[in-house]
């Protein structure tokens, strides 16, 4: 296990009765940090006899991490993730079905289509909290003088027209976007879902299958074209993460780049003084903006001793105006209802209102509830689209690796 960052030591039932719950966050932005720490403070002032724990986890390791605790008998009782990590644990037997488990309240607050990203078979088997869209972080100044349509979430760019602007903000050794395509899959993916790419498709068999449609080539279609043949992305990124880009934003190289809601934190600390920049929608396909997401999510270990006690936890952690908390913390979108009713959520300073306006677009990641998803994506899919993205490959042969390669991983986990 992660040892705790605040060195609290205390067995399960703890001492006159009293029950200890460890809860392994993987919060890591110094705000976000601070604000689930103090709400465990709270919770542990207002509820003596169930004590919460807090201990640091990581969200590099942590899936091999849980998968050691859970087979060794040492799983946290509560568990921070994201969504889709949870499938092999819950199809496993690893986690607690929720249902009848969480407060009335919570559950209504939270729209369907966000409970959907932790309904694996029948069971709940997580509480979706925290999301993030995708967003196109944007150099106003030079968007501006080059006389292009800004979009607005009411009227976004459609990815032909993507193509179009990147094209005209290039040259003089500046690029119209950056694509940090370090970890390719997830970002192709959810993106893909505005232009009615699925990728996974269920058969009548029950059975998940890959099956490479027309709409799941958009998206990288038109990656590949800007790096290749329009020259309007740079190359040099491909191989990033978001994080190393924003230098080369900062400096005037590249007029865009496409990232998570929540790099805005990142920006604002590191941004030279004076900097302008503005968080613009995501391109769509037809009329959608709907893009794919894999909420964090919090679930209880099925092998606690304390679920009910778990579950009363979540229901505190998640009230409305602690949601926001933890929201502005990682400078993410909540999912509950009231919490994104917020004011502090639609104000236009650093581009909470755009964000604000994505959310009812969001919708399960097309990964959501593919089992074996981890292996296909690391050894079937990231080579292949790092590799077409690159030039190296065309899309029959990205599709043959997808579709041919892909689906002999996933038979082995639908035996």
């Amino acid at each position: 296990m992660t040892k705790g960052s605040n060195n609290d030591t205390g067995d399960r039932n703890g001492a006159a009765g009293r029950v200890t719950l460890r809860f392994q966050s993987l919060a890591w932005q110094k705000e976000s940090v601070a604000a689930t720490k103090e709400l465990v403070k709270e919770w542990n002032a207002e509820h003596p006899d169930i004590r919460v724990q807090y201990v640091q986890g990581s969200w590099d390791t942590v899936h091999d991490q849980l998968l050691t605790a859970f087979e060794g008998g040492e799983a946290p009782d509560l568990i921070h993730d994201a969504s889709d990590d949870l499938a092999d644990f819950a199809y496993g037997g690893y986690l607690a079905d929720l249902r009848g488990l969480l407060p009335d309240g919570l559950k209504e607050d939270i729209p369907q289509q966000s409970w959907e990203t932790a309904t694996f078979g029948n069971g709940v088997y997580g509480v979706p909290f925290l999301q993030e869209p995708r967003v196109l972080i944007a150099n106003p100044k030079i968007l501006k003088a080059s006389g292009i349509r800004i979009p607005t979430p009411e009227r976004p760019w459609s990815w032909g027209e993507f193509r179009d602007v990147t094209k005209r903000l290039s040259g003089g050794g500046r690029y119209g976007v950056a694509w940090p395509l370090k970890e390719p899959v997830s970002i192709t993916l959810n993106l893909g879902l505005s232009t009615g790419g699925q990728l996974f498709r269920r058969g009548a068999d029950g059975k998940v299958r890959v099956a490479f449609a027309p709409g799941d080539a958009v998206v990288p279609g038109t990656v590949h074209d800007q790096v290749n043949i329009d020259k309007s992305a740079a190359r040099t990124t491909l191989g990033m993460g978001g994080s190393d880009t924003l230098p080369g934003f900062f400096g005037g190289k590249y007029a865009m780049v496409p990232l998570g809601f929540s790099y805005r934190q990142q920006i604002v600390q590191q941004a030279p003084a004076g900097f302008e920049w503005t968080v613009l929608p995501a391109p769509v396909g037809g009329a959608s903006l709907a893009q794919g997401v894999s909420p964090q999510t919090l679930s209880v270990a099925r092998d606690s001793t304390h679920k009910k006690e778990a579950a009363e936890f979540i229901g505190f952690l998640l009230r409305a105006p602690n949601m926001v908390r933890l929201a502005e913390g990682d400078w993410m979108l909540p999912t509950g209802t009231r919490a994104l009713a917020a004011p502090a959520l639609h104000t236009a300073k650093y581009g909470w209102a755009t964000g604000a306006a994505l959310a009812r677009y969001l919708r399960p990641a097309p990964a959501q509830p593919v089992r074996g998803y981890p292996e296909w994506k690391d050894k079937v899919a990231t080579p292949a689209f790092q590799e077409y993205y690159s030039g190296a490959i065309g899309v029959e042969e990205l599709r043959q690796r997808l579709v041919g390669d892909g689906n002999l991983v996933l038979a082995r986990y639908q035996r």
